[in-house]
């Protein structure tokens, strides 16, 4: 089982797609005891792997201190990162600290709409640095990439690039509207885009090495399926059943981009949220309506929850809008 922590709403980026909206610090963020008392939590609800993002998590003073702790108590801590300020003091800082791998955010295989996609100029150099001194210090780290309209045509050339720069993985991010990216809505990828993508992606799999991996597109356990690729994940999207995300405040959302709180970790133990929230106790029944309901792969699948939210006005168990496959234009979609 995966968390996510989005330890500040601080960073120094404006990238047009934050789902946190992040920008200056809060006063109401968790300290540094809530913090271990919520990592105390998180192992006890039986989670293997931390994420620590943000924001920019490398922003928190006490980040080091936290993913020591996060290691001390048998976690896996990993990073969500810009990567801009990873210099060859902070990555061996991290390496020291526990951190056992930095997920990096590459949006572009050049600078310029990298840099106009995060509304800073030196953003891609920035992260193509910081990838060389995690790799300098021995520390695993991985791209994650998030793709609109713009990026569409980069995502072979990117996963190229990940190889060169030595990532052990390509993640690619499916845009949802939530945060500042619900002013991004129309530059999201849409359904027949969207399912030539994910082919794209599982043939791209199988010409290299590192892992890709498709996020917010659950889609692609379906796809992997019908293409007989052995995959190690388990199930699309992960949200309740081995997923959620604690935001800077202590709120418990189903993902980042669900924007549905079903509890406080400051109002209950967080081992005690995972285990009775009523939404997550729904996404565990697999009784989701329209066609995902009666689709012969919701069991890898089960469709973005974050994605009907969106576009149902508040229905987390409708069908997801993007899907192709019960509508008899898979096929169409995949050769296109």
């Amino acid at each position: 089982m995966i968390i996510s922590w989005n330890t500040t709403w601080e960073c120094h980026l404006k990238c047009k797609h934050c789902y946190r909206d992040a920008g200056a610090k809060r006063s109401e963020e968790l300290s540094t005891e809530e913090g271990k008392k919520l990592i105390d939590e998180i192992a006890k609800a039986g989670f293997k792997i931390l994420i620590l993002s943000g924001g920019e998590p490398l922003l928190r003073e006490d980040i080091y201190e936290l993913t020591a702790y996060a290691k001390s108590v048998g976690l896996r801590p990993v990073f969500g990162t810009t990567g801009t300020t990873i210099t060859p003091e902070i990555a061996q800082k991290l390496k020291d600290s526990g951190a056992m791998c930095i997920g990096i955010s590459l949006d572009s295989a050049g600078a310029e709409i990298h840099d106009e996609f995060r509304q800073v100029p030196g953003s891609w150099q920035g992260a193509i640095d910081g990838m060389k001194n995690c790799k300098d210090v021995g520390l695993p780290f991985q791209i994650h990439t998030t793709v609109v309209e713009q990026n569409y045509h980069e995502f072979e050339a990117i996963t190229d690039l990940a190889v060169e720069k030595g990532a052990q993985a390509h993640h690619v991010f499916f845009l949802v509207p939530t945060g500042r990216a619900l002013d991004m809505e129309e530059e999201a990828l849409r359904e027949k885009q969207y399912e030539q993508l994910l082919h794209r992606i599982m043939r791209k799999q199988k010409e290299v090495d590192i892992e890709l991996k498709p996020t917010c597109a659950p889609q692609f356990m379906r796809i992997a399926r019908q293409m007989k690729m052995d995959m190690r994940f388990s199930r699309g999207c992960l949200a309740g059943t081995g997923y959620c995300c604690i935001l800077p405040n202590g709120e418990v959302h189903p993902c980042p981009y669900l924007p549905k709180k079903v509890g406080n970790v400051r109002e209950m133990p967080f081992d005690e949220i995972w285990r009775t929230a009523e939404m997550f106790q729904q996404f565990r029944s697999d009784e989701f309506g329209g066609k995902c309901g009666t689709c012969n792969h919701k069991d890898v699948c089960s469709g973005c929850r974050a994605r009907a939210y969106y576009y149902t006005d508040g229905d987390v168990m409708a069908e997801d809008p993007w899907c192709l496959y019960r509508r008899g234009k898979d096929h169409e979609a995949k050769c296109s």
